[in-house]
Formats: structure tokens, C-alpha cells, sequence
């Protein structure tokens, strides 16, 4: 269940309450009359199974209410109450299918924000795993995918595009490449400085390195991960499993690949740096492709199913 408080103006509360109240799913509504101050206006209280939650939120976006007052959403994580129950077993489909657009296009966004955080998680991250290459060891390799935050930009461009947002796409694509651009950099003068002082060495990355010389070696079943990867950690996102986003972020070689590039550029060695670059390129682009086509499937699906409004 979902749990919403909406501030309406005076003249747009009956609107508000009428179509709670014919929006299948709904129960517990309260309002409260005059008790807002900033905007001024009542108070409207309601909660709604996930699965209607989509559609009133879009109704009430049709009313201008996100910019005459205010929509706010809460997830409830319990809810002791027949009605509850209810409003659930009524409204079609399932909640664990649902997908809040709304909410998805405002996670991406945050996700997807240039931010000096988002910067430094990606650089730590590609640090981190330029020490597994070099060491051959597969838990920094893991524990480098792990931290790595690029999974929020390449879900706000799949985002974008299935909502036709110009504006997300764009920020998510400018997030996506400036912090591998940043992050690359800045590996290449750690790879240096490391070799300076005799930690990395030319000898350690071209030497055979059986549990992570999968980084700078594409094939196909690159791609055929990345897609499923993509595919689950859409998934995870429009279903809310944290869970399962993070084993989706530690089986995609995107952060690896870029740090392999970055020490084996560090070197001049062409051909590692050419190698992981495609591996990186190949990961980014399975992952947009199988999170657009995700998307546009739930979206189809759950226009199939039957109307949530009741009639009249």
C-alpha cells in the first residue's frame, strides 16, 4: 500500500476527493479542511494499493495539483486493516508488478545527478578495481563493481526514453560519461603514481591473470550479461528490490573495464586499453538496450490490464 498526503487549494478539493473516491484501490481517506498554511489549502489523506497508485497519481496531475499544492507518497511498510485489505484484493493486477512511473523517473534523476558524491564513488570505485587487475584478484574486482554507481544514469537513460524525457536522458548520458571520463583520469595518475613507487608494475598487467583477464577480452557473452543484468536491475527498480540491484551491479563488467583501460593506458599498452574500452562500450550499451526494452514490455503489460476508476 501506498500512503498519500495531498495539500489542495479550497476550490479543488471536492475534484480531489471525487476522484479518490472513484479510483478503485483507495480507503482510508481523510480530509482535513484549511489545515495547510504553505500552500494554503486543506489537507487530503488517502492510501491506495501500488498497483492503482500510477494512475491516481496521474489523475492528480491532471487536476494541476503538483503545482497548485502538493503530492506526497509514502511507501507503508505495515497496514493492519481489512479495509486495506480490501482495496488491494479490488484494485487489478498485482502491486509487486506495478510500476510508479512518477517515482521512477524521480529516482533516476537523483541517480543520475552529477554530483561531487556520485564523482567520487565512481573514481573510488575505478581505483579499487585497477588494484584487482594489476593483483589479479577477483574480490576488489567484485567489491569495486559494488560501489560503482553507474547503474542510476544508465536506468535514467533507458527511463528517458520510454517516458520521452529529452531533459533526464541528457543528464543522465552527460552523469554517464563525465564520471568515466573523470574516473579513467584519475586512475591513470594512480596506476603512475602506484608504478612510482613500486606497487604497480608494467610486468603484473601483462602477465597472466586468469581471474580478471575477462575486463580487456569482450565475446558474447559480455553482451548476453549485460542485457540480463540490464533486464534484472530494471527490474529491481521498479519493483524496489535494493537487494537485487546490488547483485546486478556486481555482475556487469563496466567499472573493471574502465580501470584495466586506464592502467593498461597508463603503460601505453594499446591493445589492453582498446580491448577494455570495447568491453566497456559493449556492458553500457546491453544494459540501455535491455532496461528500454524492460520497460516498454511492463508498460505494454500493464495497459492490458482492466481500468482502475470505478464508473461513474
Amino acid at each position: 500500500m501506498l500512503h498519500l498526503r495531498l495539500i489542495t487549494p479550497a476550490e479543488t478539493t471536492d475534484d480531489v476527493v471525487r476522484l479518490i473516491e472513484n479510483t478503485v484501490g483507495t480507503t482510508h481517506l481523510v480530509v482535513v479542511p484549511g489545515a495547510a498554511r504553505t500552500p494554503p489549502g486543506d489537507v487530503v489523506l488517502c492510501d491506495v494499493a501500488r498497483e492503482a497508485g500510477d494512475e491516481l497519481l496521474g489523475r492528480l496531475r491532471e487536476l494541476g495539483l503538483d503545482e497548485s499544492g502538493s503530492i506526497a507518497v509514502e511507501n507503508i511498510d505495515l497496514s493492519l486493516s481489512q479495509r486495506a485489505d480490501k482495496a488491494q484484493d479490488e484494485a487489478p493486477g498485482e502491486g509487486a508488478d506495478a510500476v510508479l512511473w512518477e517515482h521512477l523517473t524521480d529516482a533516476t534523476h537523483e541517480e543520475s545527478t552529477l554530483s561531487v558524491t556520485y564523482l567520487a564513488f565512481i573514481t573510488l570505485a575505478t581505483m579499487i578495481a585497477a588494484c584487482g587487475v594489476v593483483l589479479d584478484n577477483a574480490v576488489l574486482i567484485v567489491g569495486a563493481m559494488a560501489v560503482g554507481p553507474e547503474f542510476g544514469p544508465l536506468a535514467g537513460i533507458s527511463t528517458a526514453v520510454v517516458r520521452r524525457a529529452p531533459r533526464l536522458a541528457i543528464r543522465s548520458l552527460v552523469a554517464l560519461l563525465a564520471g568515466f571520463a573523470l574516473a579513467m583520469a584519475v586512475t591513470v595518475g594512480f596506476s603512475l603514481f602506484m608504478d612510482w613507487i613500486g606497487l604497480f608494475s608494467e610486468e603484473q598487467l601483462e602477465a597472466d591473470r586468469p581471474q580478471t583477464s575477462f575486463v580487456y577480452a569482450p565475446d558474447a557473452f559480455s553482451f548476453i550479461v549485460a542485457v540480463l543484468a540490464g533486464a534484472a536491475g530494471t527490474l529491481s527498480l521498479t519493483s524496489a528490490k535494493s537487494g537485487a540491484l546490488v547483485g546486478v551491479a556486481i555482475s556487469v563488467t563496466t567499472v573493471p573495464a574502465a580501470a584495466n583501460a586506464a592502467v593498461a593506458l597508463s603503460y601505453g599498452d594499446t591493445g589492453q586499453t582498446w580491448g577494455s574500452t570495447e568491453q566497456l562500450l559493449l556492458n553500457l550499451l546491453g544494459i540501455i538496450l535491455a532496461g528500454t526494452l524492460t520497460l516498454l514490455v511492463q508498460k505494454w503489460l500493464w495497459s492490458r490490464q482492466p481500468t482502475r476508476s470505478a464508473a461513474g
